[in-house]
């Protein structure tokens, strides 16, 4: 299944739900770890107040530590600039910087409005953002490990290779799901599922939470509320996983 194939309703529906519900229900279908697919504490939201990102990833990798060997900083966006404008899909922009500790900001105002408006939905780099006042009010979405105030030499060095960000491996096409709370990737085959699965999650934390929020609450009380939720949540896993495709 490759990105062409999601319908954009489907992203708009995965909008809707925050990334750990997100998480919640990838638990459920068993496929990986649950230690794996998400970016680690490194990686943070910029504009925590902003909704959900949905999109899928166009990668780079970044340095900004020495001069480059031929032509000016900045070399690389026009070439990348280029693929992105050949891709009609919502695209998250995710950069490897592979200076080790990162030494200068791999974006800044003029890079996150060229991404926009080029059809990108939000950004996520290893390495430090800039800028972040001028970029705040295009309510475009970055994820980064820090701010730093200077771009030094900025090259971007590969486009569309798999990049190591946060301890997650992303690889061009691949579905990321951001807010506030980080970023995880979703399997494209799974996306449909996950949200019939959230739907589902959310109503089995109703019942605990419901319970809760009504007052009078006894802990004879809380167990059951909390069992059936439990069940709801586990019958919810075993629908999920029944009807799962083959990963690829």
């Amino acid at each position: 299944m490759t990105p062409a194939d999601l319908s954009p309703s489907v992203l708009e529906q995965l909008r809707k739900f925050d990334t750990p519900t997100v998480c919640n229900v990838l638990e459920l279908f068993e496929c990986r770890p649950r230690t794996a697919g998400y970016m680690d504490a490194r990686i943070q939201a910029c504009y925590p107040a902003l909704p959900p990102m949905v999109g899928f990833a166009t990668t780079a990798t970044f340095r900004a530590g020495a001069p480059p060997r031929g032509g000016d900083t900045y070399m690389g966006l026009g070439n990348q600039v280029e693929l992105i404008a050949k891709n009609a899909l919502p695209k998250v922009v995710v950069f490897q910087d592979l200076d080790d500790p990162p030494v200068a900001a791999t974006f800044g105002e003029i890079m996150a409005t060229t991404y926009k408006a080029f059809g990108c939905v939000g950004l996520i780099t290893s390495g430090s953002g800039r800028d972040l006042d001028q970029v705040e009010p295009l309510k475009f979405p970055c994820f980064t490990s820090g701010t730093m105030c200077s771009h030094g030499y900025t090259q971007i060095v590969e486009l569309e290779v798999p990049v190591r960000v946060g301890g997650v491996w992303v690889n061009p096409g691949d579905l990321l799901h951001g807010d506030r709370n980080g970023v995880t990737t979703i399997p494209i085959e799974l996306a449909e599922l996950v949200i019939e699965g959230c739907v589902g999650f959310m109503a089995a934390e109703a019942v605990v939470l419901n319970y809760l929020r009504a007052g009078k609450v006894t802990a004879a009380g809380y167990v059951p509320a909390r069992d059936e939720a439990k069940r709801q949540m586990a019958e919810l896993g075993k629908t999920l996983r029944a009807k799962m495709p083959k990963l690829g």
